[in-house]
């Protein structure tokens, strides 16, 4: 007759020593999960770290300023170049032709200066000559004829009432009414002289003015001849291009030979002394985050680690900034947590040495505390 056992009798010791194993494990890494929560929390407490993090940095776009050919090209792409070094030259020859023209007529409009000035002051003292001394003798012999005159008309006025009485003979009475008629003709001379030599004093006054004036639109002639110059000396520099800080060359779509319009990018200069990173912090993130806090940069490309310092939090989200800002004025509204941008320096030594350029990933960690 076969035994019967009651099914899973058989394994209860085994279950019974398996739940005491995981008993006492549990027991164990209890306090090992609640220790590591405690000191990540206690580590992370004063943290907000992002990998939405990018190094960011100047952009020098190198242009030309004339049209020209490019006569001479000094660079080659990711060079490494110092403020003040020749990047390119473009063919000068026609600035320098039209400058050496330019200051030709330059030169011949200073001469016509001096001639001019010449005219005018001779015309200046012929005026002055005129006004103190041709008027002044035509008004001191009209002053005289006008006395002249006076005189013998009194003269003939009381030799009149004798000649009609016969006191005096008729041949004495003419004389006295010729000499009337003589001073009454030397006075109206003498009046249409002053009148004629007022007249030239206005003309030459006329002259005076219009020699002035030549001088004067040779004055203008001469400043339009030195603007010219001055202009064409500018474009002789431009025809030589120069790197306006250091950096590395990149991007360089200018080739010898080439002709080359004014404002066209020939090549990007990249300062890498000077860079620093954007790292995009959710708004949740910022509450305790101000300027001059500490921060760690990680460097995704080499793994080493930056010491920065935060300089300054954008005045408005990434989204707003961009060039769809979203409309949240809809009914089906759904909040997003936004994104806010936050500026970190790094030292240029140690930027340098890390070989950072701008564009490359980096996860940010900011101490607020």
């Amino acid at each position: 007759m076969e035994s019967t056992t009651p099914a899973g009798t058989g394994n209860a010791p085994e279950e019974l020593g398996v739940k005491r194993r995981l008993r006492r494990i549990a027991l164990i890494a209890l306090p090992v999960v609640v220790a590591g929560a405690l000191g990540f929390w206690l580590a992370t407490r004063n943290r907000v770290s992002t990998d939405d993090a990018q190094v960011d940095g100047h952009l020098v776009a190198i242009a030309s300023r004339v049209q020209g050919c490019v006569q001479d090209l000094k660079v080659q792409d990711n060079e490494r170049v110092r403020r003040g070094q020749v990047l390119l030259t473009l063919d000068d020859q026609d600035f320098r032709a039209a400058l050496d023209k330019a200051r030709a007529e330059l030169a011949e409009a200073q001469a016509r200066t001096s001639a001019s000035g010449a005219d005018t002051q001779a015309a200046r003292e012929s005026l002055e000559s005129a006004r103190q001394a041709e008027v002044a003798v035509a008004e001191a012999n009209l002053a005289a004829r006008t006395a002249d005159r006076a005189q013998a008309r009194d003269d003939l006025a009381r030799m009149k009432p004798l000649a009609g009485r016969h006191e005096i003979s008729a041949l004495s009475f003419d004389a006295y009414r010729t000499k009337a008629d003589v001073a009454e003709q030397e006075y109206l001379a003498a009046r249409k002289r002053l009148d004629a030599v007022r007249q030239e004093v206005k003309v030459r006054e006329s002259g005076a003015t219009s020699a002035q004036a030549r001088e004067a639109a040779v004055a203008a002639t001469v400043a339009k001849a030195r603007a010219t110059v001055k202009e064409l000396e500018l474009q002789v520099g431009y025809c030589t291009i120069s790197a306006p800080t250091d950096g590395l060359v990149t991007r360089r779509t200018v080739e010898p030979g080439q002709i080359v319009q004014p404002g066209q990018s020939l090549m990007l200069l990249v300062p890498t002394d000077d860079l620093w990173v954007t790292a995009n912090f959710k708004e949740t993130q910022l509450r305790n985050v101000r300027s001059g806090q500490a921060a760690d940069v990680e460097v995704d490309m080499n793994g080493r680690t930056l010491a920065g310092k935060v300089d300054s939090i954008a005045g408005s989200t990434g989204a707003r900034l961009s060039l769809f800002p979203p409309e949240n004025a809809a009914g089906n509204f759904v909040k997003v947590v936004q994104r806010v941008p936050v500026k970190i320096l790094l030292d240029p030594a140690a930027a340098e040495a890390a070989r950072l350029r701008p564009g490359l990933n980096v996860t940010a960690v900011i101490h607020t505390r």
